[in-house]
């Protein structure tokens, strides 16, 4: 399994689980459960109790890696207990958003892939393809360049033109995708826009769309957009919404609970 490329593991993962759910372990030491501030480490714990109700309904799960570098040292020694754990079959989605320079950007290329195993990582296009290159150089991973994303002031930057920003990094990334490894993060929040970019990369591409959930993404028009033609290469995100929908001992359950209508929501949409 650990030789399996992104694009492989992902399409195992959907089939196997039938789900486009994307799960994000995004967990806040002042949110988790109370009781599980008394364990050695607090955040593996919620993780895993998350992974353990959830592996056998999603297609990917997606830690930010903010929320464990808050927590200092610990925190990444969190993170890297939780990538351990999450069962080999299901891709990992790196939520670090990462755009530098060439020769920083392979050195964050090289943590995030070969030190973290990440199987995919989510970059920032601002500064161009220098900053891309090299995570795309990692032919059998998955990176997810930020496109049109869920946040208000997003079209501060990204609506403007006579040919909107978005628009304009889509179509690159469709000459990026040389070894059919890139997508697009596209925020549920904009389902017009989902519609557009979906024609300017095609069938194939694949787009992470966050933003469903807490941030209120209208999720039929994200599927019938944001999917392709078979109903597939969309990958849906929500973190808050899931991971917190418990609080007390049986916190996990009800997480079961809202991930499985989720999985089944968006099914019934897509097929």
């Amino acid at each position: 399994m650990a030789n399996m490329n992104f694009i492989d593991k992902l399409g195992g993962a959907s089939k196997r689980n039938d789900s486009l759910l994307c799960i994000g372990l995004d967990p806040s030491m002042e949110k988790i459960p109370t009781f599980l501030h008394a364990a050695k480490d607090p955040i593996f714990e919620f993780n895993k109790r998350i992974i353990d109700a959830t592996k056998d309904l999603v297609v990917a799960y997606k830690p930010n890696l903010a929320f464990y570098e808050a927590e200092g040292p610990e925190g990444l020694k969190s993170l890297m207990r939780t990538i351990e754990y999450i069962p080999a079959s299901i891709p990992i989605i790196a939520d670090a958003k990462r755009g530098d320079i060439g020769n920083t950007a392979r050195a964050y290329a090289r943590a995030v892939f070969d030190v973290f195993g990440f199987d995919a990582v989510t970059v920032n296009p601002y500064m161009g393809v220098d900053s891309i290159k090299p995570f795309l150089n990692y032919e059998d991973k998955g990176v997810f360049v930020l496109c049109r994303t869920s946040n208000p002031s997003a079209s501060e930057f990204q609506n403007i033109g006579a040919k909107p920003l978005y628009q304009i990094v889509a179509e690159h990334a469709v000459t990026w995708n040389v070894h059919e490894n890139c997508g697009l993060v596209v925020g549920a929040t904009w389902p017009e826009e989902i519609k557009k970019i979906r024609t300017i990369i095609g069938e194939d591409m694949l787009m992470l769309i966050p933003g469903i959930g807490a941030q209120g993404g209208d999720l039929e028009k994200v599927v019938k957009f944001g999917t392709n033609s078979h109903g597939e290469n969309a990958i849906i995100a929500s973190s808050r919404g899931i991971i917190y929908a418990g609080k007390d001992r049986n916190f996990d359950e009800k997480v079961r609970d809202v991930a499985l209508s989720l999985r089944d929501k968006i099914n019934s949409l897509r097929h």
